[in-house]
Formats: structure tokens, sequence, C-alpha cells
């Protein structure tokens, strides 16, 4: 008996978290297809869009700024390390190859994403947290007021349209880095690291980090809304509902971050 015991229990555990993923990507896709559903049918509150996009894009765009040009610095300095072991005959190519790549394809795009994750999507689900566990959500319903559309809209909307805006500020500010790293540290002519940056770079690349800021910003906004919305439990609650959003946002950054490398530059 207790050997079957021992042999159950593992699988019954198994199978009770599998089924609680699986219940809860679905009831995350339906949230997801009723917000989505909402986007262009009345009313559509305005003035709450672009109250959300002022938080999500003016006020992301200090941390994002700083996080971009600093890595576009330490890029420029490492690649420049790295070429020289090989040849320094082409250290300026290598450098400006590496800096506008990376920037664009990917770390600006990761970088925001992953400091609006932390700042708007935590912020979003304690926000909707509070006001689900203080019944604030079922006062909107009383009123006759569609609380996806009132609160949950809005902020999907921003993250969608604001973070690539962000991306595109710090690809500017990332490439400038580089070239402060270049022109200052490394005595590269600054004329020509800015002619072979513009020579790497092409459309595809700014394009590509483009598409993953707006998914990004999808997600982010879609996760901390749905942990907020279906958040209890109190004050726990809510403080679980933010840290599960930065988290499972965080980890699909990463994860949608290869596929859709995949998709635009896999072979």
């Amino acid at each position: 008996m207790s050997e079957k015991r021992i042999i159950v229990n593992p699988l019954r555990q198994i199978g009770a978290a599998t089924l609680g993923m699986l219940a809860t990507l679905g009831q995350l896709t339906l949230f997801m297809i009723n917000a989505v559903s909402h986007f262009v049918r009345p009313p559509i509150y305005f003035r709450l869009i672009g109250r959300q996009m002022i938080d999500v894009g003016y006020y992301s765009l200090p941390v994002v700024g700083l996080t971009t040009l600093f890595s576009g610095m330490v890029i420029a300095l490492q690649s420049y390390t790295g070429a020289t072991r090989v040849t320094a005959d082409a250290a300026l190519e290598n450098v400006t190859a590496v800096v506008v790549l990376s920037i664009t394809r990917e770390l600006a795009p990761v970088l925001a994403g992953l400091m609006v994750a932390g700042r708007i999507g935590a912020a979003m689900a304690a926000e909707i947290g509070t006001m689900r566990v203080t019944e604030q959500i079922d006062a909107l319903t009383t009123l006759s007021t569609n609380p996806i559309k009132y609160l949950v809209v809005p902020r999907i909307i921003a993250g969608l349209t604001m973070l690539p805006l962000l991306v595109l500020v710090g690809d500017v500010i990332g490439i400038f880095g580089g070239y402060v790293i270049g022109v200052f540290k490394l005595d590269f002519n600054a004329a020509l690291y800015i002619q072979k940056t513009y020579d790497f770079l092409e459309a595809i690349d700014v394009l590509s980090g483009l598409v993953k800021a707006a998914v990004f910003g999808f997600v982010v906004t879609l996760l901390g809304c749905y942990m907020g919305y279906h958040s209890s439990g109190g004050a726990q609650g809510v403080g679980a509902a933010t840290t599960n959003a930065v988290v499972a946002a965080a980890i699909l950054i990463l994860i949608l971050n290869y596929l859709i490398s995949q998709l635009f530059f896999g072979a």
C-alpha cells in the first residue's frame, strides 16, 4: 500500500499541475480575445488611452534611455577588445557592425521590454489587483461600465503603440553610446564611424526590433492586466499577482525574442 501511494502521489501532483497550467492558459486566451475584441467597439475611452500612453511611453523613457545608452557603450568597448585579439585592421568595422546589429535587433527591444515589465507591468497588476480586492471592479460593473474596456483595453493599446516608439528612441541612444566610446575613447574617426554605421544598418534590422517591441508591449500589458484582474486574497494576493506578472512577462519576452529572431533571420 505504501509503495503504491509513493508512485501515485507524484503522478497526481504532476497531473494537477498540468491541468492547472492548461486551465490558466485557456483563461488567459479568453481574456486576451475579450480584450482585443473591444479595441474598435464603442465606446472608446480616448482620454484613458492617452493617459496610459504617457505612463507607458513618456515616463519610461529615462530608464530605457539610460539602459540602452550604457549597453551601447559597453558593447562598443567589448567588441573592440574582441576584435583586436583577432585583427586590429578591421576593428572599426567590427565595432560598428556589432553595435548596430546588437542594439537594433536584440538589446533595445529586449531591454526596453524588461524595463517596462518591471515598471509598468508591476504597476498595472498592483493597481488593477487593488481594485479587484476592494471591489471597485464590481462597482464598475454595477454602474454598467465594462471593466475590460475601461481598465484593460487602454493599457494594452498603450503598450502596443508606445513600446515601439521607446525602442526607436533606444536604438538612437544605444548607437550614440557606441559612437561616444568609439570616438572619444577608442580614437576612431567620427565621420568614418558614422559612415560605417550607416553602411551596416539595414531596414530589416530596425523593423525586426519594432515588431519585437510591439509584441513585448502587448504581452507585458496583457499579463499585468490579467494577473491583477484575477487576483484575490487581499494584499498578499495583490503582491503575488504583481510578482507573477513581472516574472511571466520576463520569461515570455526572452522566449518570444528567440522565436521572432528565428522568424526574421533564421536560415
